[in-house]
């Protein structure tokens, strides 16, 4: 097996130092215990933690905005990109994961344990569509929409029982971060069970080593473990 790529600190970018350059927000939801749409309500990420994100998938992210904007008028708020090992080690000891542990479990997993995923390698991020007044724009479920039923899932790409208003959404953003993703070079995977998330392809990530906490800067660090 070769071994894995180390992801140093001069690898990961600041989101949110491109929102006086590009059709983007930044909405650290993990970082606010009583913000609306964290739903484990407990402060997983420190309160002045920032949104890490590759520099590899950066470039493509606010390439992304700038189509959609284009197109619509709609800026992208960016909820969730680089979540540390800790982080996701957070996020399973919480009451509502522990209340639902099918959430970690195959063939339908929602949550990836600590180290799985593009997340923990600021490959994978979570957007929503604002508009221009900053208002919400319907995509169907709130972002972080976690259900019961795998198989009657309204978050999922494939769930068609929404408004023509809402799967349009939903393609415009899809179709926004494909196309930049294709301007790239790179392949982008638009996670079937949420349309909120993209990241790099499973094969390209999982050569990379998950980050963890230990290794950042202290000002880097995005929990406080």
């Amino acid at each position: 097996m070769s071994e894995l790529t180390k992801i140093h600190p001069a690898d990961l970018v600041d989101l949110g130092s491109f929102t006086a350059s590009h059709p983007v927000k930044i909405d650290v939801v993990y970082a606010q215990p009583q913000h609306p749409d964290n739903i484990f309500k407990a402060g997983i990420y420190r309160p002045e933690a920032k949104m890490w994100c590759h520099r590899e998938l950066a470039p493509i992210i606010l390439r992304a905005a700038d189509i959609c904007f284009e197109k619509s008028g709609y800026i992208f708020e960016l909820k969730d990109c680089l979540r540390t090992i800790e982080a996701q080690g957070l996020m399973a000891q919480t009451d509502i994961v522990k209340a639902n542990p099918h959430w970690l479990q195959e063939p339908n997993r929602l949550l990836s344990p600590p180290g799985k995923g593009g997340h923990p390698r600021g490959m994978a991020i979570d957007i929503i569509l604002l508009t221009e007044n900053g208002d919400q724009v319907d995509m169907g479920t709130s972002f972080d929409h976690l259900t019961s039923d795998p198989a009657n899932n309204p978050a999922a790409r494939s769930y068609t029982k929404l408004s023509p208003a809402v799967l349009g959404h939903r393609k415009l953003l899809e179709d926004s971060m494909v196309a930049a993703a294709k301007d790239a070079g790179r392949e982008i995977l638009p996670l079937p069970q949420e349309w909120w998330d993209f990241r790099f392809m499973p094969a390209y990530a999982n050569t990379f080593e998950p980050v963890s906490d230990k290794l950042l800067p202290a000002d880097m660090r995005v929990t406080g473990v």
